[in-house]
């Protein structure tokens, strides 16, 4: 890579990354869902700091890029970026609580654990799980319902018991018994490759691609 292609990747990736963070800011505001029963205000401050501390965004950049590819990184496709930003953070609060990580500080910041207290924490990290499928499923993220449908399934699957989740468990258990090569290679797959095979296929997804353009 020159230096001009890592200067236009290092420039994409902040213009991608702020317009992610203004939908963000958006999304976590208290008045964000007219209608709906108030929330919490130190819920949504603890979600807030969890989510708007920082960071390169690198997974919604990835969904934008991809997204790109087939001409749908348009409102639908930076939805679904803040979704996946949902969920990567998330993953983040709960892997700092004292029960995993038992980290202390998160980007040069209290981890929300910290700032808050542990109950908070979980409830924010519950929160903004369940926030992520609101996005997507929504009406807002204009795409058919079909494809909101397969992105929530594809989502799921990369955030859950197969993916994320499941990695972030082997990464507990490998602190006891560590880990031969392949195990190691399983756990990274799971708990940080699940989530941007996710990023990297979510433009075919949006752009309601063939599978063959999905699976290359």
């Amino acid at each position: 890579m020159t230096n001009d292609d890592q200067m236009a990747f290092e420039m994409a990736l902040i213009r991608r990354a702020a317009a992610v963070e203004v939908l963000l800011r958006r999304l976590l505001d208290d008045r964000a869902l007219s209608g709906e029963i108030a929330r919490p205000e130190r819920l949504m401050a603890a979600m807030r700091h969890g989510v708007l501390n920082g960071g390169k965004r690198l997974r919604p950049f990835l969904v934008m890029e991809s997204a790109a590819l087939f001409s749908a990184d348009g409102e639908a496709a930076l939805r679904v970026a803040a979704a996946l930003e949902c969920v990567h953070c998330y993953s983040l609060i709960h892997d700092d609580l004292p029960a995993m990580d038992d980290d202390d500080l998160r980007r040069g910041q209290p981890t929300v654990h910290r700032a808050f207290d542990e109950a908070t924490a979980i409830l924010a990290g519950d929160a903004l799980l369940t926030l992520a499928f609101d996005i997507i499923a929504g009406e807002a993220t204009a795409l058919p319902a079909e494809r909101r449908a397969a992105l929530v399934l594809a989502l799921a699957r990369a955030a859950g018991a197969g993916g994320m989740v499941g990695g972030q468990k082997l990464d507990l258990e490998a602190e006891q018994t560590p880990p031969d090569e392949a195990g190691i290679i399983r756990l990274q797959a799971m708990k940080t490759g699940a989530l941007i095979r996710f990023a990297c296929e979510a433009g075919a997804l949006i752009a309601g691609a063939p599978a063959d353009d999905r699976e290359r």
